[in-house]
C-alpha cells in the first residue's frame, strides 16, 4: 500500500477502516484468481482508495469509502457510466443496498454477502474484456 493510500485509510475511524480493509482484501483476492485481470494498481481517486487494472486494461475502476454523512455505512463504488450496477441489480436484487448507478452500500455491523460480492467484483475487474 503506498503512503498516500495508507494515509487515507488511517484517517477513517477504526470500525470503518477495518471494513474497508476487508473490502480491499476481497478485491485483491478476486483479482488474483480471475483470469486476465493481472496485478492491480492501488491509488487514490477523489481522495478515496481505488483499484485499477492498469496493466491489462481488463476492468473498470473500483473505489472503497465510507458513505458520506453517515457513521454506520460504507460502500464499494463503480464507474457510473458502465452497466455494472444494472447487472448487479439483475443478478442480486435482494442481496445489496444500491446507491443509484454507482455503489453497493453496506451496514457497518452486518456481514458481507461474500460470494455475491466477489462475483460483482470479478465482473467489474473484467468489464472491458466482456466488451471486446
Amino acid at each position: 500500500m503506498n503512503s498516500d493510500v495508507l494515509e487515507v485509510f488511517d484517517s477513517y475511524n477504526e470500525p470503518v477502516r477495518q471494513r474497508l480493509l476487508e473490502l480491499r482484501e476481497i478485491i485483491f483476492n478476486v483479482a488474483a484468481k480471475t483470469h486476465g485481470v493481472g496485478p492491480l494498481e492501488e491509488t487514490l481517486k477523489w481522495r478515496e482508495p481505488a483499484y485499477l487494472t492498469s496493466q491489462t486494461g481488463s476492468g473498470s475502476t473500483i473505489r472503497v469509502a465510507p458513505v458520506r454523512k453517515t457513521t454506520d455505512k460504507f460502500a464499494i463504488y463503480f464507474n457510473c457510466k458502465t452497466t455494472l450496477l444494472n447487472m448487479f441489480r439483475e443478478l442480486y436484487p435482494e442481496t445489496f443496498q444500491f446507491d443509484g448507478m454507482r455503489a453497493l452500500v453496506f451496514d457497518l455491523e452486518e456481514a458481507l454477502p461474500r460470494n455475491e460480492l466477489e462475483h460483482c467484483i470479478a465482473l467489474a475487474l473484467t468489464y472491458h474484456q466482456k466488451k471486446k
